[in-house]
This record gives structure tokens, C-alpha cells and sequence, in this order.
């Protein structure tokens, strides 16, 4: 994190995580807040891959309604089973 551009912000949470993030900041010797600041940015940072991802999958799908072009999965099956071997085949190619 970039101490550059630090602001505060206030969230409430049950006394219950609050207890448990206590408890683990001690154990950790590190501040509750360096915790809960870790936290929040592998959260964002997952949240915006899984968007990344559901994203590319919309895109792909209307490429394909557009234009038809695809593989089946028998074809994919038939590529990976070579992979590794001395004969190796060339990826399937997209077709309609």
C-alpha cells in the first residue's frame, strides 16, 4: 500500500470479529488496522480478478452469438490428450 494517497475511513463490525482481529494482531505482533488494511486489499484484489474473469466470459460469448466460430470439447479432449508427447498436436482450430 501506498502511504502517498492514505486516508481514513470508519466501518462498523460485530464485536465479535473485532475481538478476533485483536486477538490475531497480538498474536502477529502488528497493528489490528495493518490486518484489517491486508484484508480489505486481497478482497478487492480477488474481487476484481473474479470481474476480470465473468467479464472476459460475457465477451466471449457474444464473440461467439456474432459469429459462430467455436470448438467442441471433443476437439479440446482430443488436443490436451497429446500434450507432452513427442507428436504433440496443434491446437483445434475455431470453426463454425
Amino acid at each position: 500500500m501506498s502511504t502517498a494517497a492514505v486516508c481514513s475511513t470508519t466501518i462498523k463490525i460485530d464485536q465479535s470479529i473485532k475481538d478476533r482481529v485483536k486477538r490475531l494482531a497480538e498474536v502477529r505482533q502488528r497493528p489490528a488496522s495493518g490486518l484489517m488494511i491486508e484484508a480489505i486489499c486481497e478482497y478487492v484484489e480477488r474481487e476484481e480478478k473474479r470481474e476480470a474473469f465473468r467479464q472476459d466470459g460475457i465477451s466471449a460469448w457474444n464473440e461467439y452469438q456474432e459469429t459462430g466460430l467455436h470448438v467442441t470439447g471433443d476437439e479440446v479432449i482430443s488436443w490436451l490428450e497429446t500434450w507432452g508427447e513427442e507428436n504433440e498436436k496443434a491446437p483445434p482450430v475455431c470453426h463454425r
